[in-house]
Order: structure tokens, then sequence, then C-alpha cells
């Protein structure tokens, strides 16, 4: 699958934007500000195809970037930090539940700040790809800012606070630097292949 053969297909605002064609759907689902396009642009090796942006919350529909015709990788609106009004974080909320609802998920891909304990949204969020049994991965963004000492109790924590099987991968990333590409690549191809 070509990585770099990538085109924008639509913005989703509702459930009836969601594209016919059911190819598989790699969906990414992170917190406004941990990176979710920075890790999206670089496993399509691309600077800015997915928006990045200075001010968390960028993303405020359901993006669908086709691959290669081969899947759609699915950008999601990200959670708990935007600074925007009740009413809009409900019309995230209730497009997030839309596009959870239709299962169309081939395979979860939540990122968490490799920093941070998880946030209690992303613990929310581990529980429902938890409890819907979709498969899915952690990749712990942010890698190149922390200490090697640091590295193996901060994965530790990850593991512990989401409450993952042993089957759940968590992958050490860094948008940054590309360390962790190939083995989040290897996945995503792994979850296309079985579709």
């Amino acid at each position: 699958m070509n990585f770099q053969k990538v085109e924008f297909q639509i913005s989703a605002a509702s459930a009836k934007d969601f594209p016919a064609d059911r190819l598989p759907e790699i969906a990414f689902a992170g917190k406004s500000n941990v990176g979710k396009s920075s890790v999206i642009n670089r496993l399509l090796q691309r600077k800015n195809f997915a928006r990045v942006g200075d001010k968390p919350g960028k993303t405020v529909h359901v993006n669908y970037f086709r691959i290669d015709n081969a899947c759609y990788f699915v950008d999601l609106p990200g959670y708990g930090f935007a600074k925007v009004s009740q009413k809009e974080k409900e019309r995230w909320g209730k497009l997030m539940e839309d596009y959870f609802a239709a299962n169309r998920i081939d395979l979860g891909i939540l990122i968490v700040d490799y920093r941070h304990p998880p946030t209690n949204n992303d613990i929310t969020m581990a529980n429902w790809f938890l409890q819907s049994g979709c498969p899915f991965v952690v990749v712990a963004n942010k890698m190149d800012k922390l200490k090697k000492s640091e590295l193996e109790p901060n994965l530790k924590t990850i593991r512990e606070d989401l409450e993952l099987p042993e089957t759940c991968s968590v992958i050490p990333f860094s948008a940054e630097k590309g360390n962790g590409r190939d083995e989040l690549v290897r996945q995503i191809l792994a979850a296309v292949h079985k579709s």
C-alpha cells in the first residue's frame, strides 16, 4: 500500500456525510493537543497534509483521507482541551457517538501523550474500544521529549491506567523524529488485509 498516494475525501459534519463505499477505516482518536495531525503526517511522510494547528481543536468534523484506494484514515475531533462553546462540544460529542455507533472502524489508534499519565478522556476512549471489541493500538506520542529513564515507567503507567490487555500494543512514537512509524504501519497493514 502506498501511503504517499493520499487524497482528502470529505469532512463529515454528520452521519449522512460518511462515505458510502466501505473501505477499511483506520480511526485516529486523541485529545486536542496530543499531536494527532502530526502522527498522521508522519505516517504519510508529508509535512502538512493533515492540518497542524497551534490552537488545539482544529479538527471539528470527521475528516476522511483516502489512502491508495485501499483504506481511509479517519481523523476524529480531538477531545478535552479545545476552547469552544458548550454547544459546539455537544455537537462534536453527537458526531463521535454517531461515528462509533456506525461500526465502521477496522482499527482504532488512540494517541496519548507519552509524557503524562492518561487523562480521564483517554481512559473513557480506551474503555469504549475495549467494550466494543474494536481492535485498537495505543500510540504514545512525544517520546522525543522524554529522558531515557522516563520511557519504561511512563509506558507502564499508560498501560495500567488504560487497563489494557496484554494483546493491545502500546507503540512509543515520535511524530517529530519518526520513531514508531514502522511498527504503526505494520499494524495498519495487518488491519487492512484482515478486513
